[in-house]
């Protein structure tokens, strides 16, 4: 496929360790791209043999993030949609199984003409051709790809041989861009560059050589370094970018700009930019560093435990929605984990606000409860997401609705009163185990109610928000849940689907929960309604 102009690639890989921030390096690089008038669009590509990520453990991959379309992606979809503020398609993710996917599809109906069909070149024209219809569909001028995974890997060579491909193809138009890890041996020891030479060494022996390396480390980097770096890898100098560790991600852009990045791609595209306009986001990163006075935020949940160590990104979203509402309020967030599996109710105290969030399965739900009912008896304030609001509507049908053997058919599906249920057509995806891309996902429009919390918030009477679940709040008992006190504040355009559940102003002074996923929805400098709520309840 020849897209209708000529697009410029930018393709960003990892070397020495994974998670060195190969994601928040392609969503900076895009967003001072586009901060320089050029239209910018962001590519993830997962070295996963899965079709989405739909079906990946989050405590091994990380948050499942949800685009408009229903796409279930890698978290990186998200920081490339927090830092551009656009809404991204399913255009912009593939794996190696929906490529192998879409090759072998191909072959059965035959596409390829009767040609034996071969690893390579088939599956990395197909990558090819997954970029230029991302770039195709989005009018970008540059398309910036992450590939996944760390130089040297199996799982990614083939996504390497694709960008080789590609620059035989348009040469001249295609950068790498190499992320790699600069470690020291003690605190004040210097930093080793050995370990970059060798992943760009097992570039070279992929055909490749990166144009830019930016170097990761604890602090900044020094001449010396950046001397040792560009004779022993055969990389300009200049074109060594210093990415030391920040207390936010949302300084890499600006880091990266002191280095002039912006200026060294466009001279190697040949390119001609507008002035630089980074003034919104330096307002925002100026408003973190103001940020004194702590708001403390407890989340509970149960996919953070991985061995000994806490692993957030399995809540990314939810933490940076947190973040950016607080900044915007000149608020510092201090967030802090409760596992749901060992849970003290009386830890709540100490927090001026309460999430519940999203997730699956019967474990650690009966702390979720425990929590959801302190916060609702105390007048703690509560947001809860998706499961939260679950579990808040089957902790007040047990406590105040009296029926104490509530719960949701997906933990006990005998129970008496299953005040969340499956919707009907998902009992057969169920039956047929067929789990992967079959449940209510991507945007849906909501009414509001006026009058309620939600409106106050949402300040609008029609919404649309990313959904990703099954279950729903079982119509049956809407009326009986409304009698004791429940406000159903939004619900589907057909009024059977309920999306937003909140208490009364009376009863507490701010208790909601959503059906659907706020937090893919929030921005650095469009903070979610629903959040802002909950920073500011917080505050008071």
């Amino acid at each position: 496929m020849k897209p209708s102009k000529k697009i410029k690639y930018i393709f960003v890989a990892g070397g020495v360790v994974s998670g060195v921030g190969k994601g928040v390096a392609a969503s900076s690089i895009a967003k001072i791209l586009q901060s320089r008038g050029l239209q910018v669009t962001a590519v993830k590509i997962d070295p996963y043999v899965n079709v989405d990520a739909g079906t990946m453990n989050p405590t091994e991959h990380g948050e499942v993030f949800v685009l408009d379309d229903g796409m279930e992606c890698d978290q990186d979809m998200g920081n490339y949609e927090r830092f551009l503020n656009l809404n991204l398609t399913s255009a912009n993710y593939m794996t190696t199984g929906s490529v192998y996917l879409s090759v072998i599809s191909k072959e059965r109906n035959l596409a390829y003409g009767g040609k034996c069909v071969e690893v390579v070149p088939q599956v990395p024209l197909e990558v090819i051709d997954n970029l230029k219809k991302a770039a195709e569909k989005t009018g970008a001028d540059i398309i910036i790809t992450e590939i996944g995974g760390t130089v040297g890997e199996y799982q990614n060579i083939l996504f390497l041989e694709a960008v080789r491909m590609l620059r035989l193809e348009v040469p001249g138009d295609v950068l790498l861009v190499l992320v790699s890890y600069l470690p020291t041996l003690a605190d004040r020891s210097e930093f080793k560059t050995k370990p970059t030479q060798y992943a760009v060494r097992t570039l070279n022996a992929a055909g490749l050589h990166p144009d830019i390396i930016i170097a990761r480390a604890r602090l900044p980097l020094d001449k010396k370094r950046k001397e040792k770096i560009a004779l022993n890898c055969s990389v300009r100098e200049d074109d060594i970018i210093s990415a030391p560790d920040v207390e936010n991600i949302y300084e890499v852009p600006i880091n990266f700009e002191k280095d002039r990045i912006s200026e060294k791609i466009l001279t190697k595209f040949n390119l001609k930019p507008k002035k630089q306009d980074l003034k919104e986001w330096r307002e925002f990163v100026g408003k973190i560093e103001r940020a004194k006075t702590p708001v403390k935020i407890g989340i509970v949940g149960k996919y953070f435990s991985s061995g000994d160590f806490i692993l957030a990104d399995s809540y990314i979203s939810v933490i940076e929605a947190v973040k950016c509402a607080a900044y915007n309020l000149g608020r510092k967030p201090v967030i802090e984990w409760l596992d749901a599996e060992n849970f003290d109710p009386t830890a709540i105290k100490k927090y001026g606000g309460i999430i519940v969030p999203g997730g699956f399965g019967g474990r650690g739900v009966e702390g979720k409860i425990q929590a959801i009912k302190f916060c609702r008896e105390r007048k703690i304030p509560f947001l809860g997401l998706c499961y939260g609001m679950q579990l808040a509507v089957v902790e007040f049908a047990r406590s105040v609705v009296r029926m104490q053997s509530a719960n949701s058919a997906e933990i006990n599906r005998n129970t008496p009163y299953p005040v969340i249920d499956i919707l009907p057509e998902q009992k057969k995806n169920l039956a047929e185990k067929n789990y992967g891309a079959t449940m209510r996902l991507g945007a849906y429009p909501a009414k509001i109610l006026k009058g309620t919390l939600a409106h106050l918030l949402y300040k609008k009477e029609l919404i649309s928000e990313r959904h990703r679940h099954r279950y729903e709040v079982n119509p049956v008992y809407v009326e009986k849940l409304k009698e004791k006190g429940m406000i159903f504040s939004g619900f589907s355009l057909d009024g059977r689907l309920m999306e937003i559940m909140e208490l009364p102003k009376r009863t507490h002074p701010f208790f909601i929960g959503s059906q659907f996923h706020p937090e893919f929805k929030s921005r650095p400098l469009e903070p979610h309604p629903l959040f802002l709520g909950l920073i500011k309840a917080a505050m008071r």
